[in-house]
């Protein structure tokens, strides 16, 4: 491959790497359409540098490098070169056919963000950034393959970036494209990744941590060293042709564990897990035989992702065993070929695809997931549902249940038999009345579990209510309920929002017949294509009309072009009243100061229409107020105001046994319920603790009433409301 006229060192190391590579699996043809790509990506970035001083065009090289490890094809290294230029050097779609091709052009757009077009809010850009990307994948799996090469890159160099954009590029990575590497079976991508997020998020935690594994690392090596010696005579004795492996637990997992069990490290004792890997499906089970007869296992740890795998392909038997001095050790039992599968997911069918049809299974699997994004597309309305959609499909734990033919379903975990419903047809899941769990008869929003065996009873009668929304869990069925609310009852929905949207313009002395002017600002700040549209959201709750009014009032004090147009507006207007149920995509209730009843309150009107609810105190509050005091309105409880809000509250104790169950015995005198708990790392020393509680309050009066319940336990030195 031709290089620059004046590459740097690390850029010809790289070409020349990449070169080599390619040429193991690609032909002279396809090298020479790559080596062209190459050109006209140096061409274009030329003068370009990254934040750590290097050429640009190094980052495309080792994209590509990346894509090809897994041995993608002459395109998608292409495209993995080409990937930044429609993006930073303005290049066009048709000028990309022209040189390369429709297929390269259509992997670069769908891997160009969206730059041009002016958005509301950053949430709502990245929102559509990604609908474009995973549609594009939808269409394409290559897309997703190079732009995880891409993040995976951009992650392995995140250090030169300020500490703030590190955080948010690493919180971005752990959210979103950590979840698609696991759910398409990419382990190796998706560890590093979910590692390097975890250094970038929680630097201290991640280099602590890393002292305490290298510190105990010598002492458990002969521990390693036993297992590994006896394990492998065992199966040697059985006959049985193994390759083991002794592996260590990512930091993340280590920290996970003491995360989610409140266990300090040395408590972690299960640090290292062991891999066989047997030459047939048969001794899979009896590799398992054996290593149960060496070492007894743990009731309850066994786990069959051979017979029933997992969404993401992924093939193995997990157990875990009570080793020598009564350290659990984890061990996965795989054939060579599921081995592959687990390290490369989707990605093995370039990277293996000379060697049979195995994978036939987990491309069904992807396809069908693949499917089902462009089945929600087609059901949403905007970007950010559609993301949120998505994001629900991505959690990794799942449950495994059964059709009455006894076809496996697998569906996210918290999972209901509407989601089941919908899973097997839309037209089921809108038609459903009840359901069969284990020939037993259920309600639609019973939780399935591991194994249960569901029926759906149907009639054609029952449609889709909007109270379906708050236990359904998959995305697709929320997509598909909304879907069928907005297009069954836009008619009503319209003409009840153009009612409700009178009434409030009323409410506030406004005239409901809107100038021309202000309809045509209204509909620009709001994205909507007609007030039908606006009406419609009204109906159907997915906007407010008093904010929709308040932002109305925003534009005629903003002085439109046409002062004879301008509507009367009450001087002094009432605040605007919230019980604190409302849909989360009209008011949020800020997580900064979590008000509660009884506070007083302000609310930030945002351009997207969202209105974000603080204390009037709340510092956070106070600053934004600086930079736009336009966009903020009085705010006040409804007499109707929900029962619970989640407030938080410190408290500084003595370090006593048992204080900690006393305190949440005080708390549940108090008629409270305790949402969560936690310490402060940064304060505790040998005399003094201090623990965070999330408790849910009825209002101020109920927190007070709880606090002083809580000073009075023996041991409580402080206790104050938290805000910040």
């Amino acid at each position: 491959m031709n290089e620059p006229a004046t590459p740097t060192a690390i850029g010809v190391a790289s070409v020349t790497e990449l070169n080599n590579r390619l040429a193991d699996y690609l032909t002279a043809s396809e090298l020479k359409k790559v080596k062209e790509a190459y050109r006209f990506s140096d061409e274009m970035h030329l003068g370009q540098v990254r934040k750590s001083g290097e050429p640009y065009i190094s980052h495309p090289i080792a994209v590509a490098e990346i894509c090809a490890e897994w041995k993608l094809d002459a395109q998608a290294i292409m495209a993995a070169l080409l990937h930044d230029v429609m993006e930073d050097q303005d290049v066009k779609k048709d000028e990309l056919i022209e040189r390369f091709g429709a297929p390269v052009a259509s992997l670069v757009d769908g891997l160009s963000k969206l730059d041009k077009i002016e958005f509301q809010s950053q949430i709502e850009q990245q929102a559509e950034n990604f609908r474009k990307m995973l549609l594009a994948m939808a269409r394409d799996v290559r897309v997703i393959l190079v732009k995880l090469a891409d993040r995976l890159h951009n992650m392995r160099t995140l250090g030169a970036m300020p500490p703030e954009k590190r955080r948010r590029i690493a919180r971005e990575t752990m959210e979103v494209y950590v979840p698609i590497a696991h759910r398409l079976g990419l382990n190796n991508i998706y560890r590093e990744l979910q590692e390097l997020a975890f250094s970038h998020l929680h630097p201290l935690r991640h280099r602590t941590l890393a002292k305490a594994v290298k510190a105990a690392r010598g002492n458990r090596r002969q521990l390693v060293n036993k297992i590994l010696d006896s394990v492998r005579v065992a199966l040697e004795s059985a006959g049985i042709d193994a390759g083991i492996q002794g592996r260590e637990k990512t930091l993340f997992g280590i920290y996970r564990k003491m995360r989610n069990k409140h266990l300090t490290f040395s408590q972690v004792l299960d640090v290292y897990g062991f891999r066989v890997v047997v030459d047939s499906f048969a001794n899979c089970y009896v590799a398992l035989g054996v290593l149960h007869s060496l070492f007894k296992p743990m009731p309850g740890k066994f786990k069959d992702y051979i017979a029933i795998p997992k969404l993401n392909g992924y093939q193995s038997l997990h157990t875990t065993l009570i080793g020598p001095y009564g350290t659990p050790v984890e061990f996965q039992i795989r054939t060579e070929e599921m081995n592959k599968v687990a390290e490369a997911g989707v990605a093995a069918h370039w990277l293996y695809k000379n060697q049979g049809a195995e994978l036939t299974d987990l491309q069904q699997r992807t396809h069908a997931w693949l499917q089902s994004l462009l089945d929600i597309q087609h059901q949403t309305g905007d970007s950010a549902e559609f993301l949120e959609h998505v994001k629900v499909d991505l959690f990794p734990d799942s449950v495994y249940v059964f059709t009455p033919k006894s076809t496996i379903i697998a569906l996210p975990r918290g999972a209901t038999a509407l989601d089941f419903a919908y899973t097997i047809h839309t037209d089921i899941g809108d038609h459903a009345v009840s359901a069969r769990i284990n020939h037993e008869p259920a309600s639609l929003k019973t939780e399935l579990r591991n194994g249960d065996i569901v029926a759906i009873e149907v009639s054609n009668d029952a449609h889709p209510t909007p109270n379906w929304l708050s236990f359904v869990r998959t995305g697709r069925a929320r997509s598909a309920i909304r879907h069928h609310l907005r297009s069954i009852n836009r008619e009503q929905a319209i003409e009840l929002g153009e009612m409700l949207l009178e009434q409030a313009l009323l409410a506030l002395e406004l005239s409901t017949e809107l100038p021309p002017a202000v309809l045509e600002r209204l509909l620009v700040d709001t994205g909507a294509r007609s007030m039908e549209d606006i009406y419609a959201d009204i109906g159907t709750g997915r906007r407010l009309a008093p904010l929709v009014v308040r932002h109305i009032q925003g534009v005629v004090e903003a002085k439109l072009p046409n002062p004879d147009e301008a509507l009367p507006v009450e001087p002094r207007v009432k605040p605007m009243e919230i019980s604190g149920d409302e849909p989360a995509s009209s008011v949020l209730l800020a997580k900064c100061c979590s008000p509660i009843p009884g506070d007083r309150l302000r609310g930030n009107l945002r351009r997207d229409q969202m209105l974000v609810v603080h204390a009037s105190d709340c510092d956070s509050a106070r600053r934004l107020r600086s930079k736009e005091p336009g966009r903020w309105i009085d705010v006040a409880w409804s007499d109707d105001h929900v029962s619970r809000s989640n407030c938080r509250i410190r408290v500084l104790v003595s370090d006593e046994k048992g204080l900690l169950a006393k305190l949440a015995a005080s708390i549940n005198e108090a008629d409270s319920n305790i949402v969560h708990v936690g310490m402060d790392e940064g304060r505790r020393d040998s005399h003094f603790t201090e623990l965070h509680f999330t408790v849910q309050v009825e209002d101020r009066v109920h927190l007070a009433r709880l606090m002083r319940n809580v000073r009075r336990v023996s041991g409580v030195e402080r206790i104050l409301r938290h805000k910040g």
